[in-house]
């Protein structure tokens, strides 16, 4: 009888699971799989258990919509933040870049994703209506555009301008120190800085 090659059902969830991963193809997900099993148990074990209590705990801020254990996040909690203004950015990580510029001290919409009319992601699933909500909340009195220069991007910040211009809020958008194609969380946090501080009328 023919001794069986086959891969362990488990071993096969493991692989498809860490495919789901960004960047990570079925040969870069089977290499880590086999390397976690044969080399890093206790890592493997770890990386579970955080996937496990991150997914549990975390949620989305009640006014930003980026990640948080609270109903607030740090941000929006904050007392030293000015109110008045509202950054729209399309990812945590995007909204982490420009933190670390300290060039920005107002307050952040997090849309988790962007306008993709191909990809079938469209307003709904961009979170605008919330979004609409949130800056037209009598208190805001500029919204900054820092989608990425991305064609999605741009489109996403143009949707968003014309829908808040129309109801009186002033709209700026990033400066184009950034490159052209680029997004924020590849950035150097320079560069971020400048086109925050040099951002211009939308």
């Amino acid at each position: 009888m023919k001794p069986s090659s086959r891969t362990p059902s488990r071993l096969d969830d493991l692989i498809e699971g860490l495919r789901r991963l960004p960047g990570v193809g079925p040969k870069s997900a089977q290499r880590i799989a086999y390397h976690l099993l044969q080399h890093d148990r206790d890592g493997a074990t770890r990386l579970g258990d955080a996937l496990t209590r991150a997914v549990a705990a975390i949620r989305h801020c009640a006014l930003c919509n980026t990640f948080t254990e609270d109903e607030l996040c740090d941000v929006c909690a904050s007392d030293r933040r000015d109110r008045a203004l509202l950054c729209v950015v399309e990812t945590p990580g995007d909204q982490l870049m420009i933190e670390q510029t300290l060039a920005y001290r107002g307050l952040y919409f997090v849309l988790m994703g962007r306008l993709s009319p191909l990809d079938g992601i469209g307003p709904k699933d961009i979170h605008l209506d919330r979004l609409l909500r949130r800056a037209t909340d009598g208190v805001v009195r500029e919204v900054v555009l820092a989608t990425n220069f991305t064609n999605e991007g741009e489109a996403t910040a143009h949707t968003i301008g014309e829908m808040l211009k129309s109801r009186g809020l002033a709209v700026t958008r990033l400066a184009r120190g950034v490159p052209v194609g680029g997004e924020l969380e590849y950035v150097d946090a320079g560069t971020i800085a400048q086109a925050v501080l040099d951002r211009r009328s939308s």
